[in-house]
């Protein structure tokens, strides 16, 4: 070894030597010369338990739990034919829907399935299979039917009985499968809420709850755990949050019902053209009437058949009150083809009634009651 090579192993040596010593040196004045004979409990693996405290196992964990697992990814798929007439896909979507029948019945929003007679559903279990789609654009309500055995079910709950305030969770697929399953827990804003057209939006649930895109067609949750709303919409606008909307439960329902038993949704109707006070303002007109205006009656209609007419005023309709467009609505959207009801109104001071048999509206004619 030439004198250069054994200088610098000696250096190393002595650098490594250094370095342990000042090693125990440190030690020495962090932890002292003594060896540690306490019990790093806090450093070690917990017990494992299955219960865990009530301050934990709140309202929300349990809905999440109870309504999770019925709920589902839905994702569609978008065509077109290119200029050989080959099948091109040109888009995917993703949204959610709601489990509600052992037998493979879904709900979900029609914008998430769009014009598709298929879909791909994904369980929370990790399946996926192939669904079949029955809509209704007017409600934006849609149900997937799939053929799957021993399906979890998320149980409807009673929406007219909420209260402003009250815990509203809300679970689905925001942004995508990648986020399936999301829960988010927020409050019931508001009951009653319409977002389209003063007079022609159903009424809505408004909640704080986060909801985002993919999100609709899943479930709105009281902290019973029962589905009270299937989310929707949000305005998504720069500043602005926590303003979500589900369609009300008990609004679904009938749909829900007569797109499974019928196919298509069947839907009560009045036969006439009318406004109320804040239609008419919208128009530049000056309304003095509580009550719908009556200013046009389809003839042969029900109201037509009933001796109603031009100039009339309705201000009840069974035992409720009508003071705008949309109390005769709501009405009529409990109502099926067929049933009788009594309608009251106004002509010319005098306070009328009449019995009117409903009719199925026509299905070309959506702007009259």
């Amino acid at each position: 070894m030439t004198r250069k090579k054994w200088l610098t192993a000696l250096v190393a040596v002595l650098l490594i030597g250094a370095g342990i010593a000042g090693g125990f040196k440190i030690h020495e004045t962090f932890f002292g010369s003594q060896t540690y004979s306490g019990n790093l409990k806090q450093l070690q693996e917990p017990a494992k338990s299955e219960a865990i405290s009530d301050a934990r196992n709140t309202a929300v964990v349990q809905a999440a739990k109870k309504v999770g697992p019925a709920v589902v990814g839905i994702t569609t798929k978008v065509y077109n034919r290119d200029i050989f007439n080959r099948k091109v896909l040109v888009g995917e979507g993703v949204g959610s829907g709601i489990i509600f029948d052992k037998s493979g019945y879904i709900a979900t929003n029609n914008h998430v399935v769009g014009t598709a007679k298929t879909v791909i559903v994904s369980l929370a279990d990790g399946q996926s299979t192939e669904g079949t789609v029955g809509r209704d654009e007017k409600t934006d309500l849609a149900v997937v039917k799939i053929n799957v055995d021993n399906l979890p079910v998320a149980e409807f709950g009673d929406s007219d009985s909420l209260q402003v305030g009250e815990t509203a969770i809300a679970i689905g697929n925001p942004l995508g499968l990648e986020f399936q399953g999301t829960v988010t827990a927020g409050v019931i804003s508001s009951l009653n809420r319409t977002i389209g057209v003063e007079g022609e939006g159903m009424k809505l649930i408004q909640t704080d709850a986060a909801i985002n895109p993919g999100n609709s067609g899943g479930a709105l949750v009281d902290a019973d755990g029962k589905v009270i709303g299937i989310n929707s919409a949000k305005i998504s606008k720069e500043g602005v949050e926590g303003l979500g909307f589900a369609i009300p439960i008990n609004t679904a329902r009938p749909i829900l019902e007569s797109l499974i038993k019928n196919g298509k949704v069947s839907r009560p109707y009045l036969g006439f053209y009318g406004l109320d006070k804040k239609m008419a303002a919208r128009f530049g007109m000056k309304l003095n009437v509580s009550g719908v205006y009556v200013y046009k009656v389809i003839a042969g209609g029900p109201l037509n058949q009933a001796g109603l007419r031009h100039g009339d005023v309705i201000t009840k309709v069974g035992d409720t009150t009508i003071e705008a467009f949309t109390d005769l609505q709501d009405v009529l959207s409990k109502a099926r083809p067929g049933d009788t009801v009594t309608v009251t109104f106004d002509r010319n001071g005098s306070s009328q009634s009449a019995d009117v048999v409903l009719q199925e509206a026509p299905a070309d004619d959506e702007d009259d009651q």
